[in-house]
């Protein structure tokens, strides 16, 4: 049986939805029907219940499910020992990142890497940490950077420890002078955005008693620079992320230091194509990282 029709249960069931899985495959929505209703029709009983709002897995196609995943990874499996056997000469990696690592890390590094194996092709995903991890975890990413903690099922290689900050407008100066203490945070307004509001961010925020009803998302990084500028709030980044920023704002740190764990995480398959390896070893000289 063609993958492609287990490709496209998989993605019906994370996509919940036929339509979304087409465009996630990049196929028409009949395609997606049309091989959906021939597996069906081979196997003799449904693998989906399709109703108005969503579409779910019966009995028997949640019995198939985790197999066919399985089947899944052992066809990457077999192309990662094919991209073995073809070594450095040629190749795609799939990289993930999320925005801070992309401005900043990943123009310096690539184009390094690029250098010295140019038949390598990098495809690049940005993504969110909890997205970088489950796909790296699913090993439809060979390597991403995410944040600390991950699951337990891929392999991590600690990177950096990025202090979080406080941005300000820039003529406000905290009561000591020089670092944001916990009086310094009286009835303000905190901008952040919301995917961050899970992490090492909110438990800053906790630890300076900043309360949900106070806190404004926003939907990038640049946009938390702008509304700090224009007076709407404080803003909370961590250094990565303000390295390329730019707006008439002051950054100072909190008094209590907090941090996030910027990691790279792999599949814990034993098989790494050398052109992968290569990657992993760039990343951790340009970090200085042992």
């Amino acid at each position: 049986m063609n993958t492609f029709v287990y490709e496209t249960i998989v993605s019906i069931v994370e996509e919940k939805s036929f339509q979304r899985a087409s465009e996630h495959l990049n196929v028409t929505a009949s395609a997606v029907s049309h091989a959906i209703n021939q597996i069906e029709k081979k196997y003799g009983f449904p693998i989906f219940i399709r109703n108005r709002s969503d579409v779910v897995l019966t009995s028997n196609g949640q019995k198939l499910y985790p197999i066919l995943r399985k089947i899944l990874a052992e066809e990457k499996e077999l192309e990662k020992a094919v991209q073995s056997i073809q070594g450095l000469e040629s190749g795609i990696i799939k990289l993930g990142a999320f925005s801070s690592v992309c401005i900043n890390w990943l123009p310096d590094i690539l184009r390094n890497y690029s250098g010295h194996f140019p038949n390598i092709d990098i495809s690049l995903t940005q993504g969110n940490f909890s997205e970088i991890s489950q796909l790296v975890e699913y090993e439809e990413l060979d390597i991403g950077f995410t944040l600390l903690p991950v699951t337990n099922n891929v392999k991590v290689t600690e990177l950096l420890k990025d202090e979080i900050k406080c941005v300000t407008p820039s003529n406000f100066k905290p009561l000591n002078g020089q670092t944001i203490t916990q009086a310094d945070l009286q009835g303000l307004h905190f901008i952040l955005q919301k995917a961050d509001y899970d992490r090492d961010t909110k438990e800053t925020l906790d630890y300076y008693d900043v309360q949900p009803n106070t806190i404004n998302f926003s939907i990038d990084d640049q946009s938390i620079v702008s509304m700090v500028e224009a007076g709407l709030g404080f803003g909370i980044l961590p250094d990565l992320a303000l390295q390329k920023l730019s707006g008439d704002v002051s950054v100072f740190p909190f008094d209590e230091p907090f941090y996030r764990t910027i990691s790279l995480v792999q599949s814990k398959n034993s098989l790494v194509p050398p052109a992968v390896d290569a990657l992993v070893q760039a990343i951790k000289t340009y970090l200085n990282v042992a």
